[in-house]
Formats: structure tokens, sequence, C-alpha cells
């Protein structure tokens, strides 16, 4: 099943973000390489692509897991997390309609 892990991050994020940011990625990729990453990407903090000094305001991941405990475990092993970048995860079920 899929899952929805949606990250909201602290303010003042981006220094923490480029700190952990090749290590989250290299977590993303492999989901990405085993077929099972939907979609990940951030919220930009400003309304453009790429918001500079603005920042982020948290991320949006939707993988496929075994179950609501594997993906909650692996939200919590993110190197964002222990960087600091997340004041919150939630980590909800999800259910791909379209396209």
């Amino acid at each position: 099943m899929y899952y929805a892990i949606i990250s909201q991050d602290v303010e003042n994020s981006l220094p923490l973000r480029q700190s952990a940011r090749a290590d989250h990625l290299a977590r993303l990729e492999q989901l990405r390489d085993e077929g099972r990453l939907l979609l990940a990407g951030p919220y930009p903090a400003v309304d453009t692509e790429t918001p500079g000094d603005a920042g982020f305001t948290g991320s949006l991941v939707v993988a496929e897991f075994d179950s609501l405990e594997a993906a909650q475990a692996w939200a919590d092993a993110d190197p964002y997390v222990a960087a600091g970048v997340y004041e919150q995860v939630e980590v909800r079920p999800f259910k791909p309609v379209l396209p």
C-alpha cells in the first residue's frame, strides 16, 4: 500500500536542509530504484520552484510500504528528522486514483 509522509519544517530550516540533503535524497533514490516511490518533493516557502533563501516549509513523500508501521519507521529514520529540519511528520495511508 502507498503512504503519504507529510512533513512540516521548523522555521528557517534551509541551513538544516542543506546539511542533510545528500543523505535525505539517497534514501529517496533507494525507494525509487526499488520501484516504490510514487513522488517526493518539498513545499517552496514562496510561489516559485526556486525559492532561494526563502527555503521550504515542508515535504511530501508518497511511497509504497508493507504497513503503516513500516512507513512510520522509514519516516522516523529520515536524515531530515535527525538534523532537526522537521517540526512535525504525519504518515497516512494513500490511495492513488489518477492519472
